[in-house]
């Protein structure tokens, strides 16, 4: 993530409103506009060593020190002269003659100066010392950019949480909290952070990374792995054509042809599949896909007669799904609906999962969300039932 970026606030140093309040005496007003010309022609370090003359000029008038503060800060912010520039941007918040408006730009700009010169900690202080003055919402920001900045991971986090907390979290203040979780290997709270970005602010990036996480876990179960891939196809993450290839296979082994013919016709129209070394495995898998669906519709109520007879209530799980990727919504979702309720289920969270999907995948919303959220499991199912809500909710694609 790119660092919050500062410039530094450098207030307009005019004299002329200066020198009609008070006439300045010949040895302060020649070096004082001698230096404001060096400035205007882009000469800032000639001006500041204009300005050192006035050094042993004495019994300044408090408007003097004043004038020249104000030109030694503006040439030394130019001339990148950060120790010198402080200290007169400090002087003149402290010299009772800005404005509230210009003791804030000053006030602001003293703590670009500490950034800019990587000095943090009297940042922060400008910082904690403006905020007690009134809220900022992007001073706060400033100080959590400075921890991060200084190697301070648990003081930015805990002030970057606090941040969070006022409302619902900006997208670049997840991001950054994601990279502090990274940093410090929490990697359940990087995960969870993730989760927000994706369900909040969909990206490609947000989804690979959490599905890759989800399928990266130690007690992920492979035979999950479909679930991953669908999810990826509705996110429209499936870009290669060994995922295509892959998703089709696995649909086909469970029984939904009809499903496996629509991936893969769209592989061949996106211009995936059917092209390169590899087309002529492409075009088998097509031919085999189109006749299983067309076995499978000839064989469909001798297949769910024998289920039926068996009680095998996984495999009615699998045709219900097949049936509703054939179209056959009504039908498919009753008989997951039954089947998800009986005795003996050998993955019953599995179950409901499929149930989930299937009702996503026929514009069921409601219905998809209310049994997903039933869905539980270490092995990954619970992560993908949240996820497929998520992509209800929010979808990239």
């Amino acid at each position: 993530m790119a660092a919050l970026g500062f410039v530094a606030v450098t207030p307009v140093l005019g004299l002329s409103s200066a020198y009609a309040a008070e006439t300045l005496r010949p040895e302060v007003g020649g070096p004082l506009q001698a230096a404001n010309q060096m400035m205007k022609s882009g000469n800032a370090k000639g001006a500041l060593n204009e300005l050192r003359k006035l050094e042993n000029v004495s019994n300044k008038t408090p408007n003097e020190n004043y004038l020249i503060e104000r030109t030694r800060a503006a040439a030394a912010s130019s001339a990148g002269d950060y120790d010198t520039a402080a200290r007169s941007f400090e002087n003149l918040i402290n010299s009772g003659k800005l404005s509230a408006s210009e003791s804030n730009n000053f006030s602001q700009g003293l703590v670009g100066i500490y950034m800019r010169a990587r000095e943090f900690g009297k940042a922060n202080a400008a910082i904690q010392k403006q905020l007690a003055k009134g809220d900022d919402p992007t001073l706060r920001a400033y100080l959590i950019q400075n921890y991060v900045s200084m190697g301070n991971t648990k003081e930015a986090m805990s002030q970057l949480q606090r941040e969070m907390a006022r409302g619902n979290p900006k997208e670049d203040q997840l991001k950054m909290l994601a990279n502090l979780q990274n940093m410090t290997g929490d990697k359940t709270g990087y995960v969870a952070t993730i989760e927000k970005l994706a369900a909040n602010y969909p990206q490609k990036s947000y989804w690979e990374d959490l599905l890759n996480r989800v399928v990266g876990k130690k007690d992920f179960s492979s035979r999950l792995n479909i679930d991953v891939l669908r999810l990826k196809m509705a996110q429209g993450l499936i870009k290669k054509p060994s995922d295509y290839m892959e998703l089709s296979q696995l649909v086909l082994r469970d029984g939904a042809a009809a499903e496996a013919v629509r991936i893969i016709e769209k592989g061949y129209k996106e211009g995936i599949l059917g092209v390169g070394a590899d087309a002529p495995r492409h075009q088998r898998l097509k031919d085999l896909a189109a006749k299983t669906l067309a076995d499978n519709n000839t064989n469909l109520a001798a297949n769910e007669a024998a289920l039926v007879k068996a009680n095998d209530h996984d495999g009615l799980i699998n045709l219900g799904y097949a049936l509703v990727q054939a179209g056959q919504t009504d039908k498919g979702l009753k008989m997951m609906e039954t089947a998800v309720k009986a005795p003996g289920l050998r993955r019953p969270q599995d179950a409901k999962l499929r149930l989930g999907e299937a009702y996503a995948q026929a514009g069921k919303k409601q219905q998809a969300i209310a049994t997903l959220k039933t869905v539980g499991g270490t092995d990954g199912t619970a992560d993908l039932a949240r996820y497929w809500i998520m992509a209800i909710n929010k979808p990239m694609a």
